[in-house]
């Protein structure tokens, strides 16, 4: 079973905190996928004849946990997505990254994903298919070879995060795919989402979605202190 927090809910929208290794959509593997997961504790919960909707607006990568929003109407979908293309539909995430990065800096590379292998990298500006990735960070604190940031996501692109700080030089803890050598096998992504936030599709009133990390390693590597000053930062 597959317990799922619910964070956030209304007539129109459904907040939750995304579980680690759970993928966002039904893909290859046939493994249990969040959006059908929702849909079915809906329609038991609701005692909902017939299919349920729910509109799904922003993804996560299947090893990253935390704060996701769904559209429970396609009114609300419909409008959450214009705020998403407006820039309005804020993102926030921890990571842990090995090194040392700046203090703080905004970030601008061109990404090309290959969809056979599902991998993405960076490429230059100009080449054919790649796609403009904008992100801010900021360190909020390093120890022992390891960092804790972060990260404020301008634009969704698929991996971003992860390339961007593998391709600077700081690859997050655990990524197999991004940090193979500075990584072992088996090691947990250490990438989170921690907020999101945007202003509600139909009251306007803002609308905070949180969820920390869990108090596991490498997030232990920390006191929890930071982890709610991180949040304070964002409401």
């Amino acid at each position: 079973m597959v317990t799922i927090p619910i964070l956030f809910e209304d007539n129109h929208l459904l907040g939750i905190s995304k579980p680690v290794n759970v993928p966002t959509q039904e893909d290859a593997s046939g493994d249990p996928d969040l959006v059908n997961l929702l849909k079915a504790d809906l329609k038991e919960r609701y005692q909902k004849p017939g299919n349920v909707y729910l509109g799904l607006v922003h993804r996560l990568d299947r090893p990253v946990g935390g704060a996701m929003i769904f559209a429970k109407t396609s009114k609300a979908a419909s409008r959450l997505s214009e705020l998403v293309r407006s820039r309005q539909f804020s993102k926030s995430y921890l990571a842990v990254v090995h090194g040392k990065p700046a203090s703080s800096a905004s970030w601008k590379d061109w990404l090309l994903k290959d969809e056979k292998t599902n991998t993405v990298k960076v490429v230059r500006a100009g080449t054919s298919g790649a796609k403009e990735a904008l992100l801010n960070f900021r360190t909020l604190a390093t120890s022992d070879g390891l960092s804790l940031v972060q990260v404020e996501l301008l634009t969704g692109r698929s991996h971003q995060i992860r390339v961007q700080f593998s391709h600077a030089g700081y690859p997050l803890y655990g990524d197999q795919k991004y940090g193979a050598k500075v990584n072992q096998p088996g090691q947990q992504i250490a990438l989170w989402s921690i907020f999101v936030g945007f202003p509600h599709p139909v009251t306007k009133e803002p609308v905070h979605i949180i969820s920390r990390p869990p108090m596991e390693y490498p997030w232990t590597h920390w006191d929890t202190g930071i982890y709610a000053s991180a949040v304070d930062s964002l409401k």
